[in-house]
């Protein structure tokens, strides 16, 4: 049965529920706010008349502006939150006579009336998707709103819930998807821009190209993450190698042994915090290991998002102190990128550079005592290695101002993935090659550092 048969039932349930309030005699009127309407809806009516209230409660936050928005998020913190007296009183109950009885009377009182209001809510035809837009005015009405920040845990937790794995649909992505998908996927793409239709079809008609994408029911023909794959028989270390026609590998080489992971992208703002990107590798190696038998490598080629600016902190805060006083002065006087034209000057900053990247991924830490880079999280956290640290391997404007040119490969080696991430997720254990770790100097390595080499990767044709 397709999501065009359920919405209909839904509606027809919505339209008969409108039809009951107005026989009952507790309809409600065109005057009627959003916040009464919500009320109404946490009152506890029949399954009808919900569909039809939770209905007109997202016609209604439709229509509302910037101000209203924000005004409506305050409302659902303030009034649909847990009550505080209640919750005192079954937390003593539970205390003083702890039995399953005053459990039920605790655990109820300690959630929030939010998730059962977003649960009523979502009865509605396309509300999921409505909802996920409504989460994404959230986060744009969130800084300097800190009493919001609850109200976010319970959309993410409802969300979290609604597009967990079970539910996630892999599709691949190739010329012959619908246009309007296509579209999306150029306009969605985050890491490296697609310059309109010719760069895309060069990106997914090709045989040694890939391009996958999850998607959810509830969400018709909008993806939710996608992931662009170049099939090599090497591991690049430049993007040149992978998007410019002219450096990409003869068609008549052998079958690739090298899948590579170029592009990860997030489509809908909504779900940010809500994590697929881990789901999807796995499933799409996973997919691709069926489907190609030669492929024995698989990598990232990542981009630094964060490095330039924390090169710059530690630069202005004197935390290069691994540095010599000719590399400081060499930084000091360095005043554009007209170096990379300087051949020595060149090779100068490729040591330092090179020497601060490994300080980045291996001993610079959040608040929370994980790497800084978002990116080397994530791919960390999902039991990848960090393989290589790659010189000018992007160097458009984007690049440069972002990471001074660096690209990193990630490897997912299928015998120690699971291994890197409860090592990394319980210990902080940062697993890296020899070559990212040849470039930390031993002078300002401290002792707490803590990083793993995995055993010695495969060997692939260059």
């Amino acid at each position: 049965m397709s999501a065009s048969f359920f919405e209909e039932l839904l509606n027809r349930i919505s339209g008969r529920g409108r039809q009951l309030l107005d026989l009952s005699g507790f309809g409600f009127s065109h005057d009627e706010t959003i916040e009464s309407l919500s009320k109404g809806l946490l009152s506890g009516r029949g399954e009808a008349s919900g569909v039809a209230i939770a209905l007109q409660i997202l016609n209604a936050y439709k229509g509302l502006d910037e101000s209203q928005k924000l005004a409506y998020f305050e409302f659902l913190a303030h009034e649909f939150s847990p009550d505080t007296a209640d919750l005192a009183e079954a937390a003593r109950a539970y205390i003083n006579s702890p039995n399953n009885d005053t459990l039920k009377k605790l655990t109820r009182s300690v959630e929030s009336p939010r998730l059962e209001f977003l649960r009523r809510l979502n009865l509605a035809p396309g509300a999921t998707a409505e909802i996920v837009k409504m989460r994404k005015d959230l986060l744009d009405h969130m800084k300097g709103n800190p009493d919001l920040a609850a109200v976010d845990r319970d959309f993410i937790s409802q969300l979290t819930s609604w597009f967990n794995r079970g539910f996630l649909v892999l599709q691949r992505i190739d010329w012959s998807t619908p246009a309007n998908i296509l579209e999306k996927i150029i306009n969605y793409e985050a890491v490296h821009e697609i310059r309109g239709w010719d760069d895309l079809r060069r990106r997914l008609d090709p045989a040694d190209r890939r391009c996958f994408a999850y998607f959810h029911p509830s969400l018709v023909d909008e993806p939710l993450i996608f992931v662009q794959v170049a099939l090599t028989r090497h591991i690049p270390s430049t993007i040149s190698q992978v998007l410019e026609e002219e450096r990409r590998e003869p068609k008549d080489t052998p079958e690739p042994t090298t899948a590579v992971f170029y592009s990860i992208s997030n489509c809908q703002e909504g779900l940010r915090g809500i994590s697929f990107g881990n789901f999807l590798i796995k499933h799409v190696v996973e997919d691709l290991t069926r489907a190609i038998p030669s492929l024995k490598t698989f990598v990232t080629l990542s981009p630094i998002p964060g490095f330039s600016a924390w090169f710059q902190r530690a630069r202005n805060s004197n935390l290069l102190s691994y540095l010599d006083a000719t590399e400081l002065a060499i930084l000091d006087n360095l005043t554009d990128e007209a170096w990379m034209e300087d051949e020595e000057l060149s090779e100068a900053l490729q040591s330092i550079i090179m020497n601060a990247a490994s300080h980045y991924f291996l001993v610079a830490k959040n608040v929370n005592g994980q790497p800084v880079d978002p990116v080397a999280r994530f791919h960390l956290g999902n039991g990848a290695r960090l393989e290589r640290i790659n010189w000018l391997g992007n160097v458009s404007p984007r690049g440069m101002k972002e990471a001074h040119g660096l690209m990193v490969n990630y490897r997912y080696d299928l015998r120690d993935i699971e291994r890197n991430h409860e090592l990394f997720a319980h210990s902080g254990v940062v697993a890296a090659s020899k070559s990212v770790r040849s470039h930390l100097r031993a002078p300002s390595e401290p002792k707490s550092l803590v990083v793993v080499e995995n055993r010695a990767p495969q060997q692939t044709e260059q």
